[in-house]
């Protein structure tokens, strides 16, 4: 089932018996050359057939290394890692959660500074010669993350050595999911609304449009899922944008969680802390004493709801599109960027795995040699991107991904992605929003108690971006 194991390798036996990579070098060259390294890889979502061409492109460098791949799914994924290390028989490389990095940090290698590995060369003009070598080459480094990746990506990965003060990289991705706005285009069309919403505002009037009740007002057709915790696909990702787009301090470099403080210029003029202002916000969608009502805990998941054409916006990320179209092939929707705050800077969600190396590992120089391979050597990405259909992290890849119609929207949202760190239990911490959602929901406390306290238990799940070995 998802067990399949995925084995590329190419057998070096002939190249031993035919003489090949022995005619030249050292013999320690020829010996490293020759010695198998088979590099165990778990990940979830990407099926076996679709990291192929990665592997194959790497085995071309370097012959000797063979990829085991392994795809888990999600829910048992955690659970499996943690059992493999403690019984020290986990993976060479492996996926996490960028919010779940710093979790994992102590498992950990970091990227290594300089590479030194076997190479097959040819020499000689007019008699040809093939010679094994060792090569030193440049490993992952801090300014390649800075230069060649989008800004959040640094953010996430780079973490600084609490003893030395050394900036060291944990992880690098192979692409970057946004959080969209889905939208049916029927539903719009027949509430006079010529294109999706680009700003909040114009988002509220949408729904009131589309919206529709019974004579018992009960609602019959939901202008979006929002305002719900349960039952709306990533509540905690899209009220997380809404407060980040609103200015609230989710983190601070001192392990601090703000989500009420503001900027003093901005006091002035605002009534209410960008983090109740932003609750009430998403919550005013599920009360029924708004105007923008249009969702409520008797509603389905969201999903369900709007594969069935029974609501007009659905927030979600690219892997909901094959799922939204497998289940309903003829519903015509459309993907939009998420709508913002007219007037403030754009603010987007990024929501994306990287790709580690197992501190237990005996290869991790190979292991960070194959995750730069995969991740830097844009026509290599370029492939998988291509066959999964992924937003890339990549910079220059960027502009190229925006004329895409399938991706063009998540992609073009990279460059103003931000995420932020969760602490030592990410999925705690979204529990921890799912309540705020729920209390704000039942009226029983004020909401600048219920972000208040939401802060503080946040904050006890927080460590600082700082690495200790």
């Amino acid at each position: 089932m998802f067990k399949k194991i995925l084995l590329i390798s190419v057998i070096l036996s002939l190249l031993v018996t035919t003489g090949l990579g022995c005619k030249g070098g050292s013999q320690v060259a020829q010996q490293a050359f020759s010695k198998k390294v088979t590099l165990k890889y778990w990940r979830v979502f990407d099926e076996e057939d679709t990291m192929t061409d990665l592997f194959t492109a790497y085995s071309a460098i370097h012959p000797s290394v063979t990829i085991e791949y392994k795809k888990w799914r999600y829910d048992e994924y955690q659970n499996e890692l943690l059992n493999a290390f403690a019984e020290d028989r986990g993976p060479d490389i492996f996926s996490v959660q960028s919010t779940w990095l710093g979790e994992y940090i102590p498992k950990l290698s970091a990227a290594p500074k300089s590479v030194t590995l076997p190479y097959m060369t040819t020499t000689g003009t007019i008699k040809k010669e093939q010679v094994v070598e060792f090569r030193t080459t440049r490993g992952l480094l801090v300014t390649d993350i800075n230069t060649n990746f989008v800004d959040q990506v640094a953010y996430d990965v780079i973490w600084r050595d609490k003893k030395t003060g050394v900036d060291s990289i944990f992880g690098v991705p192979l692409a970057m999911d946004t959080l969209v706005m889905f939208y049916n285009k029927a539903l719009l069309n027949n509430a006079g609304i010529p294109e999706a919403p680009k700003n909040w505002s114009d988002f509220q009037k949408a729904v009131k449009a589309i919206t529709r009740f019974d004579s018992k007002n009960n609602i019959i057709l939901a202008g979006a899922a929002l305002g719900t915790a349960n039952n709306v696909e990533r509540s905690s990702d899209i009220l997380g944008l809404v407060m980040m787009q609103n200015g609230a301090v989710m983190e601070t470099e001192e392990r601090s969680v703000l989500f009420n403080e503001m900027p003093q210029e901005l006091k002035e003029v605002r009534v209410l802390p960008p983090g109740e202002e932003a609750l009430r916000f998403y919550t005013d969608f599920a009360s029924p004493v708004k105007e923008v009502y249009t969702w409520s805990d008797a509603m389905p998941n969201s999903l369900d709801a709007f594969v069935s054409g029974k609501v007009g916006f659905f927030f979600g990320y690219s892997y909901h599109i094959p799922l939204i179209k497998q289940r309903s092939p003829k519903l015509n929707f459309g993907v939009a960027k998420v709508p913002q705050i007219a007037g403030n800077p754009d603010v987007n969600f990024a929501n994306y795995f990287v790709e580690v190396v197992s501190k237990k590992s005996v290869n991790q120089n190979e292991a960070w040699d194959f995750l730069k391979f995969i991740t830097t050597t844009q026509e290599v990405t370029k492939k998988y991107l291509d066959k999964t259909k992924k937003p890339t992290a990549l910079r220059n890849l960027v502009l190229e991904q925006t004329e895409d119609v399938d991706i063009g929207p998540f992609a073009s949202q990279v460059l103003t992605a931000k995420s932020w760190y969760k602490g030592y239990d990410a999925l705690a911490t979204e529990k921890i929003f799912k309540e705020m959602i729920d209390l704000a929901n039942k009226g029983e406390y004020k909401f600048r108690e219920i972000i208040n306290n939401a802060a503080d238990k946040t904050a006890q799940t927080t460590f600082s971006r700082v690495a200790e070995e």
